[in-house]
Protein backbone atom coordinates (compact mmCIF):
# COMPACT_ATOMS: atom_id res chain seq x y z
CA UNK A 1 0.00 0.00 0.00
CA UNK A 2 2.38 2.34 0.71
CA UNK A 3 4.93 1.48 -2.14
CA UNK A 4 1.07 2.01 -4.16
CA UNK A 5 0.84 5.58 -2.84
CA UNK A 6 4.35 6.60 -3.52
CA UNK A 7 3.71 5.72 -7.18
CA UNK A 8 0.22 7.56 -7.26
CA UNK A 9 2.41 10.79 -5.90
CA UNK A 10 4.86 10.64 -8.92
CA UNK A 11 3.28 12.90 -11.57
CA UNK A 12 5.22 11.26 -14.23
CA UNK A 13 3.99 8.05 -13.38
CA UNK A 14 0.49 9.06 -12.87
CA UNK A 15 0.37 10.84 -15.98
CA UNK A 16 1.77 7.93 -17.60
CA UNK A 17 -0.73 5.37 -16.31
CA UNK A 18 -3.94 7.60 -17.46
CA UNK A 19 -2.11 7.45 -20.40
CA UNK A 20 -1.31 3.65 -21.45
CA UNK A 21 -4.70 3.05 -19.68
CA UNK A 22 -6.55 4.82 -22.51
CA UNK A 23 -4.47 3.55 -24.81
CA UNK A 24 -5.24 -0.12 -23.58
CA UNK A 25 -9.12 0.82 -23.27
CA UNK A 26 -9.23 2.27 -27.59
CA UNK A 27 -7.52 -0.79 -28.06
CA UNK A 28 -9.95 -3.62 -26.45
CA UNK A 29 -13.24 -1.64 -27.24
CA UNK A 30 -12.37 -0.48 -30.58
CA UNK A 31 -15.36 -2.70 -32.34
CA UNK A 32 -17.81 -0.41 -29.89
CA UNK A 33 -15.84 2.81 -29.82
CA UNK A 34 -15.11 3.21 -33.57
CA UNK A 35 -17.78 5.06 -35.17
CA UNK A 36 -17.47 3.27 -38.71
CA UNK A 37 -16.05 0.42 -40.27
CA UNK A 38 -12.03 1.47 -40.22
CA UNK A 39 -11.66 0.17 -43.96
CA UNK A 40 -14.77 1.45 -45.47
CA UNK A 41 -14.48 3.24 -48.22
CA UNK A 42 -16.65 6.46 -49.65
CA UNK A 43 -14.33 7.97 -52.44
CA UNK A 44 -16.45 10.50 -53.22
CA UNK A 45 -15.53 12.00 -50.09
CA UNK A 46 -12.24 11.13 -49.78
CA UNK A 47 -10.14 13.93 -48.22
CA UNK A 48 -12.89 15.60 -46.27
CA UNK A 49 -11.71 17.93 -43.05
CA UNK A 50 -12.57 16.82 -39.57
CA UNK A 51 -16.36 17.50 -39.25
CA UNK A 52 -19.34 16.93 -36.95
CA UNK A 53 -19.79 12.97 -38.93
CA UNK A 54 -16.28 12.57 -39.15
CA UNK A 55 -14.58 14.01 -36.17
CA UNK A 56 -10.99 13.65 -37.54
CA UNK A 57 -12.05 13.57 -41.13
CA UNK A 58 -11.43 10.93 -43.98
CA UNK A 59 -8.24 10.12 -45.92
CA UNK A 60 -7.23 9.39 -49.50
CA UNK A 61 -9.37 6.72 -50.10
CA UNK A 62 -12.27 8.12 -48.11
CA UNK A 63 -11.74 6.11 -44.68
CA UNK A 64 -12.99 7.58 -41.49
CA UNK A 65 -9.81 8.49 -39.54
CA UNK A 66 -10.46 8.51 -36.26
CA UNK A 67 -11.74 4.34 -36.80
CA UNK A 68 -8.25 3.93 -38.04
CA UNK A 69 -6.82 5.32 -35.53
CA UNK A 70 -8.72 3.05 -32.73
CA UNK A 71 -8.63 -0.07 -34.90
CA UNK A 72 -4.68 1.20 -35.42
CA UNK A 73 -3.55 1.18 -31.63
CA UNK A 74 -4.60 -2.45 -31.50
CA UNK A 75 -2.26 -3.00 -34.10
CA UNK A 76 0.55 -1.04 -32.04
CA UNK A 77 -0.14 -2.95 -28.96
CA UNK A 78 -0.20 -6.33 -30.12
CA UNK A 79 2.64 -5.68 -31.56
CA UNK A 80 4.66 -4.32 -28.58
CA UNK A 81 3.42 -6.75 -26.11
CA UNK A 82 4.09 -9.41 -28.43
CA UNK A 83 7.90 -8.01 -28.97
CA UNK A 84 8.16 -7.11 -24.87
CA UNK A 85 7.25 -10.95 -24.07
CA UNK A 86 9.46 -12.73 -26.61
CA UNK A 87 12.38 -10.58 -26.27
CA UNK A 88 12.03 -10.23 -22.01
CA UNK A 89 11.94 -14.02 -22.19
CA UNK A 90 14.65 -15.01 -24.18
CA UNK A 91 17.00 -12.03 -22.47
CA UNK A 92 15.79 -12.69 -18.83
CA UNK A 93 16.77 -16.63 -19.68
CA UNK A 94 20.32 -16.25 -21.37
CA UNK A 95 21.32 -13.27 -19.03
CA UNK A 96 20.61 -15.43 -15.76
CA UNK A 97 22.04 -18.13 -16.87
CA UNK A 98 25.17 -16.09 -17.89
CA UNK A 99 25.54 -14.34 -14.50
CA UNK A 100 25.38 -17.63 -12.87
CA UNK A 101 27.24 -20.18 -14.68
CA UNK A 102 29.88 -18.01 -16.20
CA UNK A 103 32.48 -19.48 -18.12
CA UNK A 104 31.90 -20.12 -21.51
CA UNK A 105 27.88 -19.37 -21.52
CA UNK A 106 29.06 -16.41 -20.32
CA UNK A 107 31.31 -16.04 -22.77
CA UNK A 108 29.17 -17.20 -25.42
CA UNK A 109 26.00 -15.04 -24.93
CA UNK A 110 27.69 -11.97 -24.20
CA UNK A 111 29.51 -11.92 -27.61
CA UNK A 112 26.42 -12.71 -29.03
CA UNK A 113 24.90 -9.32 -27.34
CA UNK A 114 27.93 -7.53 -28.92
CA UNK A 115 27.11 -8.74 -31.98
CA UNK A 116 24.13 -7.54 -32.25
CA UNK A 117 24.91 -4.22 -30.54
CA UNK A 118 27.53 -3.64 -33.93
CA UNK A 119 24.32 -2.66 -36.02
CA UNK A 120 22.34 -0.04 -35.22
CA UNK A 121 18.95 -1.71 -34.29
CA UNK A 122 16.64 -0.04 -36.71
CA UNK A 123 18.60 -1.13 -39.31
CA UNK A 124 18.69 -4.72 -38.55
CA UNK A 125 15.28 -4.61 -38.33
CA UNK A 126 14.46 -3.25 -41.75
CA UNK A 127 17.34 -5.67 -43.46
CA UNK A 128 15.48 -8.63 -41.82
CA UNK A 129 12.17 -7.77 -42.28
CA UNK A 130 13.40 -6.97 -46.03
CA UNK A 131 14.37 -10.43 -46.34
CA UNK A 132 11.25 -12.23 -44.41
CA UNK A 133 8.79 -10.16 -46.22
CA UNK A 134 6.75 -7.17 -44.91
CA UNK A 135 3.98 -8.73 -42.67
CA UNK A 136 3.03 -8.20 -38.73
CA UNK A 137 4.63 -11.87 -37.63
CA UNK A 138 7.82 -10.75 -39.25
CA UNK A 139 7.67 -7.47 -37.80
CA UNK A 140 7.37 -9.15 -34.54
CA UNK A 141 10.12 -11.17 -35.03
CA UNK A 142 12.85 -8.63 -36.08
CA UNK A 143 12.01 -6.48 -33.51
CA UNK A 144 12.35 -9.57 -30.50
CA UNK A 145 15.21 -10.77 -32.56
CA UNK A 146 17.09 -7.26 -31.51
CA UNK A 147 15.40 -6.71 -28.77
CA UNK A 148 16.62 -9.38 -26.10
CA UNK A 149 19.99 -7.85 -26.07
CA UNK A 150 19.17 -5.31 -23.30
CA UNK A 151 17.05 -7.75 -21.20
CA UNK A 152 20.06 -10.27 -21.16
CA UNK A 153 22.99 -7.57 -20.63
CA UNK A 154 20.96 -6.05 -17.76
CA UNK A 155 19.58 -9.08 -15.97
CA UNK A 156 23.39 -10.87 -16.20
CA UNK A 157 24.71 -7.52 -14.47
CA UNK A 158 22.16 -7.41 -11.41
CA UNK A 159 23.10 -12.02 -11.03
CA UNK A 160 26.33 -11.25 -11.14
CA UNK A 161 25.81 -9.64 -7.54
CA UNK A 162 23.12 -11.82 -6.38
CA UNK A 163 24.69 -14.88 -6.83
CA UNK A 164 26.82 -14.13 -3.83
CA UNK A 165 24.23 -12.84 -1.50
CA UNK A 166 24.03 -14.82 1.70
CA UNK A 167 20.73 -16.29 0.71
CA UNK A 168 21.83 -18.09 -2.92
CA UNK A 169 24.53 -19.10 -1.34
CA UNK A 170 22.86 -21.02 1.89
CA UNK A 171 20.46 -22.40 -1.28
CA UNK A 172 22.89 -24.06 -2.79
CA UNK A 173 24.67 -25.36 0.45
CA UNK A 174 21.08 -26.99 1.13
CA UNK A 175 21.47 -28.86 -1.81
CA UNK A 176 18.82 -26.57 -4.17
CA UNK A 177 19.03 -27.24 -7.66
CA UNK A 178 20.36 -24.29 -9.74
CA UNK A 179 17.16 -24.00 -11.81
CA UNK A 180 15.50 -23.61 -8.43
CA UNK A 181 17.92 -21.23 -7.32
CA UNK A 182 17.86 -19.27 -10.36
CA UNK A 183 13.77 -19.30 -10.24
CA UNK A 184 13.26 -19.02 -6.47
CA UNK A 185 15.89 -16.71 -5.21
CA UNK A 186 17.80 -14.95 -7.95
CA UNK A 187 15.20 -14.00 -10.36
CA UNK A 188 12.68 -12.50 -8.24
CA UNK A 189 15.83 -9.87 -6.68
CA UNK A 190 16.85 -8.97 -10.38
CA UNK A 191 13.23 -8.38 -11.50
CA UNK A 192 12.59 -4.47 -10.94
CA UNK A 193 14.95 -3.32 -13.26
CA UNK A 194 13.31 -5.67 -15.85
CA UNK A 195 10.05 -4.12 -15.28
CA UNK A 196 10.64 -0.54 -16.14
CA UNK A 197 12.90 -1.50 -19.23
CA UNK A 198 9.96 -3.94 -20.34
CA UNK A 199 7.69 -0.94 -20.21
CA UNK A 200 10.29 1.41 -22.17
CA UNK A 201 10.72 -1.48 -24.33
CA UNK A 202 7.25 -0.98 -25.27
CA UNK A 203 7.57 2.25 -26.07
CA UNK A 204 10.31 1.90 -28.76
CA UNK A 205 8.42 -1.40 -30.16
CA UNK A 206 5.22 0.74 -30.79
CA UNK A 207 7.75 3.21 -32.21
CA UNK A 208 9.94 0.91 -34.02
CA UNK A 209 6.72 -0.79 -35.54
CA UNK A 210 5.49 3.04 -36.71
CA UNK A 211 8.76 3.42 -38.42
CA UNK A 212 8.92 -0.05 -40.31
CA UNK A 213 5.12 0.66 -41.56
CA UNK A 214 6.53 4.24 -42.85
CA UNK A 215 8.92 2.81 -44.70
CA UNK A 216 6.16 -0.19 -46.36
CA UNK A 217 7.83 -3.10 -43.88
CA UNK A 218 5.14 -3.09 -41.31
CA UNK A 219 1.88 -4.35 -41.50
CA UNK A 220 0.33 -4.14 -44.76
CA UNK A 221 -3.19 -2.39 -46.02
CA UNK A 222 -5.56 -2.34 -45.76
CA UNK A 223 -4.88 -3.11 -42.10
CA UNK A 224 -5.09 0.45 -40.39
CA UNK A 225 -1.53 1.32 -38.78
CA UNK A 226 -0.54 4.20 -37.46
CA UNK A 227 2.82 4.29 -39.35
CA UNK A 228 1.46 3.61 -42.64
CA UNK A 229 -1.31 6.16 -42.13
CA UNK A 230 1.58 8.72 -41.59
CA UNK A 231 3.04 7.71 -44.81
CA UNK A 232 -0.23 7.96 -46.90
CA UNK A 233 -0.74 11.16 -45.03
CA UNK A 234 2.27 13.02 -46.39
CA UNK A 235 1.20 13.22 -49.65
CA UNK A 236 -1.34 15.50 -48.79
CA UNK A 237 0.48 17.81 -46.42
CA UNK A 238 -0.59 20.86 -48.10
CA UNK A 239 -3.82 19.62 -49.33
CA UNK A 240 -5.28 17.33 -46.33
CA UNK A 241 -2.63 18.02 -43.22
CA UNK A 242 -5.07 16.21 -40.75
CA UNK A 243 -3.93 12.68 -42.37
CA UNK A 244 -0.70 13.34 -41.28
CA UNK A 245 -1.64 15.13 -37.63
CA UNK A 246 -3.95 12.77 -36.01
CA UNK A 247 -1.53 9.40 -36.45
CA UNK A 248 1.07 11.38 -35.70
CA UNK A 249 -0.36 12.57 -32.46
CA UNK A 250 -1.20 8.86 -31.44
CA UNK A 251 1.94 7.85 -31.60
CA UNK A 252 3.51 10.56 -30.02
CA UNK A 253 1.18 10.17 -27.15
CA UNK A 254 1.33 6.55 -26.68
CA UNK A 255 5.00 6.60 -26.76
CA UNK A 256 4.83 9.70 -24.04
CA UNK A 257 2.31 7.78 -22.05
CA UNK A 258 4.74 4.56 -21.97
CA UNK A 259 8.20 6.64 -21.59
CA UNK A 260 6.29 8.80 -18.44
CA UNK A 261 5.13 5.18 -17.07
CA UNK A 262 8.65 4.21 -16.98
CA UNK A 263 10.61 6.87 -15.68
CA UNK A 264 8.12 7.04 -13.11
CA UNK A 265 8.55 3.59 -12.31
CA UNK A 266 12.40 3.89 -12.34
CA UNK A 267 12.16 6.43 -9.65
CA UNK A 268 9.28 5.22 -7.53
CA UNK A 269 10.93 1.55 -7.22
CA UNK A 270 14.68 2.51 -6.78
CA UNK A 271 16.67 5.29 -8.19
CA UNK A 272 19.53 3.67 -8.75
CA UNK A 273 17.79 1.37 -11.87
CA UNK A 274 18.45 4.79 -13.80
CA UNK A 275 21.80 4.50 -13.95
CA UNK A 276 21.04 0.45 -14.94
CA UNK A 277 18.99 1.27 -17.93
CA UNK A 278 21.27 4.27 -18.80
Amino acid sequence: MKNLKRLLRNFAFTSGLLLTVTLLLIALLAPLIAPEDPNYQDTARRLEKPSRQHLLGLDDLGRDVLSRIVWGARVSLRVGFSVVIIASLIGVTLGAMAGYFGGIMDVLVMRLCDILLAFPGILLAIALVAVLGPSLNNVILALATIGWVGYARLVRGQVLKVREMEYVTAARALGARSPRVIVMHVLPNVINPVIVMATLGLAGAILAEAALSFLGLGVQPPTPSWGAMLTAGRRYLGLANHLAIFPGAAIMLAVMGLNFLGDGLIDALDPKFRKLLR
